[in-house]
């Protein structure tokens, strides 16, 4: 009897099962803040015109974020794209909270215009909930990998 013993090992059907969840969880994060931005592109526009140093590129950043968040939102809803989708949707989010980050820091007012669960949180609490977010998606892949 060679076998180590484990207490918290999970079998491989429960750690596909939790990656996708978490898959599933980030897709709709993503699919939902880019509908919303697109639905109200004038108003998320003018919040990043706002933004000192994004004011310049806001009309490309309004159009360009929420279809890079439905590609990978696409990527998260192909089995065999789900783990370059949860790469990419940590590092976009990871941008995204540096962002947050950078205007808790230097911003005098603070525009959001995410998705309207996001809005209501304070700038601390978004920053917390992406940063959870970041490592749900990180804990995918090495689910992911593990299997």
């Amino acid at each position: 009897m060679n076998q180590t013993y484990r207490p918290f090992q999970i079998s491989k059907k429960t750690r596909e099962g939790i990656a996708f969840a978490i898959s599933l969880a980030c897709l709709f994060l993503f699919a939902l803040s880019a509908y919303e931005k697109f639905t109200d592109l004038e108003r998320f526009t003018a919040g990043l015109a706002k933004v000192k140093w994004i004011g310049l590129y806001a009309t490309f950043v309004a159009k360009t974020v929420p279809i890079v968040e439905l590609l990978i939102s696409v990527l998260l809803l192909i089995p065999a794209t789900q783990k370059l989708g949860l790469w990419a949707f940590a590092s976009l989010l990871f941008l995204f909270t540096l962002y947050i980050a950078s205007m808790l820091l230097w911003a005098a007012q603070l525009p959001c215009h995410c998705n309207l669960i996001l809005e209501k949180l304070s700038f601390g609490q978004h920053l917390v909930f992406n940063i959870g977010f970041i490592f749900l998606a990180l804990w995918g892949i090495y689910l992911m990998k593990k299997t």
